[in-house]
């Protein structure tokens, strides 16, 4: 394979070694750590070391297959914290919820470089990219603490309309189930569960399967940094523990960062629909459109990022390119070049762009893609595209892609990148019309008439429209979204809070009685709700 070959076990810089296995025998549940004497689930890297047999998976340790019975007790412990609304946490003040926050943000950095290490073992991402995870995560939270500051203090007079005063709040909804991805096992885990947390909801979270052992350095941290029930850590295989939970009826909010169909799947559980809300970052089939008037060079430079950053497995990643027939050739061509200009390896290696995958089945399922592109009259263009070590796959420009390939609307999560001609711009356009799912597009253009006839159909079909850029998430202040099935809810730094949270008032008529009773609540600060105070 080119370029590419995986360590011996001596060749591993000592910095990033894993001295030994991390055995996790405990859970936090009610506000304790609990013993785990059952099955475990072993953790293997994506990482391999090369032994005279072959390429063999490191062991990272194990975690917890918890059941039904467990998984219960989690959701007994976050319903009685919450207590209807009554409990300690939903009742606290925000500023006192936000000094709990800010502590286990405090208790979190002293992790930093464990955390770090442990993504870039259990999931295969670059080192550098790992950290910047965790940073990227703090610096969410603090932003997220800005903003409810900035909610609070809007909220934090009375409104006077037709003889009534109120004042507006945000209140919390009850009991939140989270589960966040692999592909980004902290970041977007923490997106939902901190400001689930922080509008006073009590949660329950499953880490996903790839990606579980990185949050267990912060259970002890959530254990002392909250009231007793608040946060709870549930494992165990998904089949398993998710169904009796959503069947309770006793989940007031769905949070999921996955695949459609599960989501679906998920809320058909639940018998009290209605009661529900959810709150999903789901499938997406990002396009980019290089129009016949684009820069070719830009479009190619911000397609590799989009399409192969930490190897495609990302959901706002470019998955499908349409190219103007006039330009495919020359397209292709620097495409091609661009993708032999990246450098393969180990995820503790500098400047290294594409790393070993973390799902086992992932290299099978991505050949098979190639090779039903290639029976459909397709070609892999660059040398050695789809080439697979172990959990190693190269990247694989694929062209012509049609309609009749699994690429052209499968979403591969893969370091495989379809490329398909276009004529007429009506056809990639029809396409998204299409297409089940909504999330971004990238148009690339330098004309300004044909961005702006792009622009105005193109934004009522996906929530975000790149110009000549890649298609991403941040920067986190921005709407998160999408439209079909690619996602339910808004998620962003202020539009998470509203999210996790509905608005709630306390009104009365401004009698000389009520005048006085009002005063005297907000001057002796006997509510938490109904207050004036102002948080600096």
């Amino acid at each position: 394979m080119k370029n590419f070959k995986f360590p011996k076990e001596k060749e591993i810089p000592e910095d990033f070694q894993l001295q030994d296995p991390i055995l996790q025998n405990t859970y936090l549940c009610n506000g304790e750590m609990k013993t785990w004497k059952g099955k475990t689930h072993d953790v293997f890297s994506p990482v391999c070391i090369e032994k005279k047999s072959g390429p063999v998976r490191v062991l990272v340790g194990s975690y917890p297959v918890c059941g039904a019975k467990e998984a219960m007790s989690a959701l007994d412990a976050a319903e009685n914290a919450y207590d209807n609304g009554r409990g300690e946490w939903p009742t606290m003040s925000v500023a006192d919820r936000i000094k709990c926050i800010e502590k286990f943000t405090k208790r979190m950095l002293e992790k930093r470089e464990l955390v770090g290490k442990l993504i870039m073992w259990e999931i295969g991402k670059s080192y550098t990219d790992s950290l910047k995870e965790f940073d990227r995560t703090v610096e969410y939270i603090y932003a997220t603490v800005d903003a409810l500051k900035d909610l609070d203090r809007q909220s934090s007079g009375f409104q006077i309309v037709d003889g009534i005063a109120a004042q507006v709040r945000r209140s919390p909804l009850g009991v939140v189930l989270c589960m966040g991805p692999f592909n980004y096992p902290l970041n977007e885990t923490y997106t939902t569960l901190i400001p689930a947390l922080i509008m006073g909801n009590t949660v329950l979270f499953k880490p996903p399967k790839h990606g579980s052992l990185l949050h267990y350095p912060l259970l002890e941290a959530f254990a002392e940094c909250f009231p007793k029930g608040v946060v709870n850590s549930v494992y165990g295989r998904g089949a398993d523990i998710i169904p009796p939970l959503m069947k309770s009826g006793r989940i007031n909010v769905l949070t999921l960062i996955g695949s459609s169909k599960v989501a679906d799947q998920l809320k058909k559980q639940h018998p009290k629909v209605n009661r529900l809300r959810a709150i999903l970052g789901l499938d997406a089939k990002n396009a980019a459109i290089i129009t016949a008037n684009a820069d070719i060079d830009k479009a190619v430079k911000e397609c590799i990022t989009g399409a192969l950053s930490f190897n495609g497995q990302r959901c706002t990643a470019i998955k499908i390119i349409f190219v103007h027939k006039s330009i495919v050739d020359k397209f292709n061509q620097k495409l091609v070049e661009a993708v032999q200009q990246l450098v393969p390896g180990m995820p503790w290696e500098n400047g290294v762009q594409i790393t070993p995958l973390p799902e086992p089945q992932k290299p099978a399922y991505l050949q098979a893609c190639i090779e039903d592109a290639e029976k459909h009259g397709a070609k892999v263009l660059n040398e050695g595209g789809g080439e697979v070590n172990e959990s190693f796959v190269y990247p694989a420009v694929v062209y012509p892609v049609n309609e009749k390939m699994k690429l052209f609307r499968e979403e591969q999560f893969g370091p495989v990148i379809p490329v398909l001609p276009f004529l007429r711009i009506e056809e990639p356009i029809q396409y998204l019309i299409d297409s089940p799912h909504g999330q971004q597009v990238s148009l690339f253009s330098s004309d300004s008439e044909e961005l702006s006839k792009l622009i105005d159909p193109l934004v009522n079909q996906v929530s975000r429209v790149n110009i000549n850029s890649q298609c991403q998430r941040g920067p986190d202040v921005f709407p998160f979204t999408g439209r079909k099935d690619s996602a339910e809810g808004t998620l962003s730094v202020s539009d998470a809070l509203r999210s996790f949270s509905i608005r709630s008032l306390v009104a009365a008529k401004l009698t000389d009685e009520n005048k006085l009773l009002l005063n005297e609540i907000v001057t002796n600060q006997e509510s938490n709700f109904l207050s004036t105070k102002f948080i600096f």
